[in-house]
This record gives structure tokens, C-alpha cells and sequence, in this order.
């Protein structure tokens, strides 16, 4: 009987807060104790960030930029892991938590004979609590704030008294940290799953899962509160997240709250961490867990003042937003063992069609890991990384075209490209883990020159092997639905 699949997708995902990549708070118990019969690779790097330069490596096994700067998605007509299980015979289903980069708009529901992104007639409300959106400012506020601005420190102290004033009347309201969450927590999208499985009956399946609990705003769900950390937090929780997504605050006026909001955060990760585990459960109790390729990863990081920043802009490829965690488990990832080399997320998908004994399709550009075993360690592999560090709202096509920003890793170096500054950086990520302090122009230039070639030659391949008809209905894709086709199909 053919391998069915599970692929589990976990929004903001950090490598270094999962137990089984060395974590010390408990976040990944059920996590932890699958990794020690997994293949495990600790190095696994994502393609690009965040979400919508992340997913075209994951599903389609391609660089975010491959098909040009402006495409964002799935073309249409792109193989995809989904579209060749269910060429394949499988059955097809994906449950995605609200995230409105994951929509048919972007063109992931290609192949799925069951999709639920649970964005119902639009996209997941806005934070309401965001204190400095201009909603919650009257006439007369806005007046205030600019008069007091334009009197030096007393704009300071006005946006501290608005802040308090703010979290005054929030308070009041009462609301429960399940009102104030802005996507369904990983309950919610497993019990939709648990019902599709319940349906499949014989048939393989591939079962795509991305939860989006550790995303902000940090809102778990207080039962996984009171395994963590109790009650503390979760009276502080409103006036964390009110206070974290200050824009007049700066980094060292935030780091007063940074561990408040990284617990909210971790209590997030263990929320879904125990979905996972009814998940198995579910899997066992129906006999279909020892027939199944199990596999957990994330589409990007999230950065709490690392380099001055919070969440996860497209302006940066730090490690906190490009290092992520990858466990697979059955087939012939079964057995503990752990690939230390870097894994970039453009071979997952190939990877796991291996997995199952199906071939991939031929303009996939990633390589299973099973086909380079004993190639990996000390090959000195370097990974691609890219975004558009400008283009922070893809659903405005005229952002998406701007300068390029790449990095290329191995498992010392990594060099960053910034082609709007005409700028490079290297870092030795083994002296300098927390890329601090970027090396001088004159030192380790053989290892410049490596990755400065790797770089040219991956621009290159990207221009000389794109997929022009791919492109031309993607473009058309999104012409439709500028024009006010609601679906944005493409006639053939």
C-alpha cells in the first residue's frame, strides 16, 4: 500500500525555540520525543521570507524569484507536491490557518480536491488593539499628537499618556485572549482536519496543516497558559502585545516587555506542539501512523529586537527569520539521525515525493536529500535565500518590483547581497553566531569569491531557466483580478 503524507507547516517558526534543536524551555515536548526516531535536520533554511517568498520552495520546489520579481505564489499550472500526489491517486486536503498569502489568490490550492484556508469572505481582521493606527485617534487626538510633536520631547510624552489612556479603556472591556486572536488557533484547524481524515477511508493521502499560533498578535490560548507560565502572563497579555506593536517605542524602550511577549510567544509554539500530538494519536488509533511520511517545519522565523526589529520583515535575512526547524519521520527518514550540513527548503518537496517512491517533476530545482546521502557532510553546500526587502504588502503589485536582497549560507559563512545599496556583508556564523559583527572587506576573500560566484550563478540559472509561460499566466492571474475577475482563472 502506498505512503501517504503529512505535511505540517508552523507560521514564525524559530529553529532555536524548539527543545530538539537544544531550546531549554519546554515548548516542543511532544516534538522532542518524535525527533528521537526522525531524521532531524538541524541546518534547514528557508528560500526566502517571509510567508509569500517562503511557500514556492516548500510546495513547488522553486525560488521565490525564479518566475520574476513581480510573481508571487503558485503560477497557474505549476507542479506542485499536491498536484503530482493527486496525479498520483492521492487524496488531497489542506487546512491553513487564515493566512491570506496561502489562498487561491496565490494559487496554493492547485491540487487539493479539499481546501479550507478559513478566510471565509476576506482576509483575518485587523489587530484592533493596534495602539497607534489612526482609528483610534478623534479629531481632537490627532490634533494633540501633532501639536505635541512639534514641540521636541513633548511628543514623547503625549504618545506615553495616549498608550496609557488606550490600555485604560482596553482593559475595561473584558475581552478574553480567544476575542483578541486574529487567526483559529491549531485546535480549530486540526478538528476541521480530523474530520476530512476520518473521510478518506483507504485511499493514500497527503494532508497539508500550517497553524499559526506563534504569529502575532501573541494571543495562546490560556489553557497552554497555565501549563507554562499561569495567570501572570495572561493578565499582562493585552498591554504586552499593545506595547510590542508600539511604532514610538524604540528597541530599548521594548526590550522591557521582550520576555513577557517571547513567553506569549513560546506558549504558542507548545499550543501547537500538543495538536501535533492528537494528531499522531489520531493517526495510530486509525493504523495509519506506520504507513506514513510525517513531516514538521516552518515557513520563516520571527525576530524579537535580535537587530532591532520585531516580527519578520522582508528586509532582513538574519538568522532569527531564515533558520528554521525540520523534522521527517517514517520511510526512510525512520531512525534517529540528525543532517548537520544546510537543508534549503527548495529540496523539501523532492525530498519527500522520494520519500514516497514518486518521481519528481522535472522543473523542480531542489534535489532530495536521500539522493545526495553521502554527499552532504563536509560538502560545503551553500544555500539561496531572497525577498524583495521592500515589498511588505504583495497584494499591491507595485511593490513587489524593487531591489533584491539575497543571502548565501553554508555552514560557516554567510554573505548578504543588497542590491539597493549596492552593499555586501559577511558574517562568520561560527565566531559570530548572532551576526553582530560583519568581517572587513579585506578578510577571508576566497570564501567572498565562493559565495559572490554561487550568488552570480543563481541570478543567472533564474533569468536563463524561467518557466516564460508559467510567468505570462501568473502575470495574466493577476491582471484578471486587478480588472475585477473575482476568481482571476486563466483561460487556456
Amino acid at each position: 500500500m502506498a505512503q501517504s503524507l503529512v505535511l505540517i507547516t508552523v507560521d514564525c517558526l524559530r529553529a532555536d525555540h524548539v527543545g530538539f534543536l537544544g531550546y531549554p524551555r519546554k515548548t516542543t515536548p511532544v516534538l522532542d520525543e518524535l525527533a528521537g526516531s526522525s531524521t532531524v535536520f538541524s541546518n534547514a533554511i528557508v528560500a526566502g521570507a517571509p510567508t509569500y517568498y517562503s511557500f514556492p520552495a516548500i510546495m513547488a520546489s522553486r525560488h521565490p524569484l525564479a518566475l520574476g520579481r513581480d510573481v508571487v505564489g503558485i503560477a497557474p499550472e505549476e507542479p506542485t507536491i499536491a498536484s503530482v500526489l493527486s496525479q498520483s491517486g492521492y487524496a488531497t486536503g489542506a487546512f491553513l490557518a487564515a493566512n491570506p498569502y496561502l489562498s487561491p489568490r496565490f494559487g496554493y490550492d492547485a491540487g487539493f480536491d479539499t481546501f479550507n484556508d478559513f478566510l471565509g469572505n476576506g482576509p483575518p481582521r485587523a489587530d484592533a488593539l493596534k495602539v497607534t493606527a489612526a482609528s483610534l485617534r478623534n479629531r481632537m487626538n490627532s490634533y494633540l499628537d501633532k501639536a505635541c510633536h512639534s514641540l521636541g520631547p513633548v511628543g514623547g510624552v503625549y504618545d506615553e499618556l495616549y498608550f496609557q489612556y488606550c490600555q485604560a479603556i482596553a482593559s475595561r472591556s473584558g475581552q478574553s485572549l480567544d476575542s483578541l486572536r486574529r487567526f483559529p488557533s491549531a485546535d480549530v484547524i486540526l478538528d476541521e482536519a480530523s474530520v476530512w481524515l476520518d473521510n478518506v477511508g483507504a485511499q493514500p493521502f497527503f494532508l497539508w496543516l500550517h497553524f499559526m499560533d506563534p504569529h502575532s498578535p501573541y494571543y495562546p490560548k490560556e489553557e497552554v497558559l497555565q501549563w507554562m507560565a499561569g495567570d501572570s502572563i495572561a493578565a499582562h497579555a493585552l498591554r504586552a502585545n499593545s506595547y510590542w506593536n508600539r511604532e514610538d517605542a524604540g528597541a530599548r524602550r521594548l526590550h522591557s516587555r521582550r520576555d513577557e511577549v517571547v513567553a506569549l510567544y513560546d506558549a504558542g509554539i507548545r499550543w501547537v506542539d500538543s495538536q501535533i500530538g492528537r494528531l499522531v494519536d489520531k493517526l495510530r488509533l486509525h493504523q495509519l501512523w506506520d504507513n506514513c511520511i510525517f513531516a514538521v517545519t516552518a515557513d520563516h522565523g520571527e525576530e524579537f529586537l535580535e537587530h532591532g526589529g520585531r516580527y519578520h520583515s522582508p528586509a532582513k535575512l538574519t538568522e532569527e527569520l531564515i533558520h528554521v526547524p525540520l523534522l521527517m519521520h517514517g520511510g526512510k527518514a525512520s531512525g534517529a539521525e540528525v543532517h548537520n550540513e544546510p537543508f534549503s527548503q527548495v529540496d523539501l518537496a523532492p525530498t519527500l515525493l522520494d520519500a514516497l517512491n514518486i518521481p519528481a517533476p522535472a522543473n523542480f530545482r531542489g534535489t532530495s536529500v536521500w539522493a545526495q546521502s553521502g554527499k552532504r557532510e563536509g560538502s560545503g553546500k551553500a544555500v539561496i535565500v531572497e525577498s524583495i526587502a521592500t515589498c511588505k504588502n504583495p497584494f499591491d503589485p507595485q511593490r513587489r518590483v524593487g531591489p533584491r536582497l539575497l543571502a548565501v549560507r553554508d555552514s560557516k559563512y554567510k554573505l548578504v547581497l543588497d542590491f539597493a545599496s549596492s552593499q555586501d556583508k559577511l558574517f562568520n556564523l561560527k565566531n559570530d553566531p548572532d551576526e553582530l559583527h560583519a568581517l572587513p572587506a579585506s578578510a577571508e576573500k576566497p570564501v567572498r569569491r565562493r559565495l559572490l560566484e554561487r550568488a552570480r550563478n543563481h541570478i543567472a540559472e533564474s533569468i536563463h531557466s524561467r518557466e516564460m509561460g508559467q510567468r505570462l499566466d501568473a502575470q495574466l492571474r493577476d491582471l484578471r483580478r486587478e480588472c475585477g475577475d473575482p476568481v482571476g482563472s486563466v483561460v487556456a
